[in-house]
């Protein structure tokens, strides 16, 4: 799965506890600043439930809540873990080393001027 995915971000929603369409939808948007449209967060749940990841909970008239299942819980874990080991690699890479910084900040104008 990918961060952008709907399935993905329903299990992020379901972080917290269980939810119905409507307050899975406020919870992405609050992380993610769009919401999905229904047929998009409803294929999600749909997705969800058939792969075991998410199960339905007795609701109140047209709600229907869902909740993580311990399948669920563990795979946005291993998700979380991949992503948190490809931003540390990414990050890392992309910090300058300490010489070449200094080196480069030395052959500036602004350098040469104050020695």
């Amino acid at each position: 799965m990918r961060t952008n995915d709907a399935q993905m971000l329903v299990l992020c929603a379901l972080t917290e506890g269980p939810l119905h369409g409507y307050a899975i939808n406020a919870a992405i948007e609050q992380v993610s600043g769009r919401r999905l449209g229904p047929g998009s967060l409803y294929g999600a749940l749909a997705r969800l439930e058939a792969k075991q990841l998410v199960k339905p909970l007795e609701g109140k008239g047209r709600q229907r809540p869902v909740c993580l299942t311990p399948a669920g819980r563990e795979l946005l874990e291993r998700e979380a873990h991949s992503m948190a080991r490809l931003s540390g690699r990414v990050f890392e890479s992309a910090v300058p080393d300490e010489v070449g910084y200094l080196d480069r900040l030395a052959a500036t104008d602004l350098a040469r001027s104050y020695n």
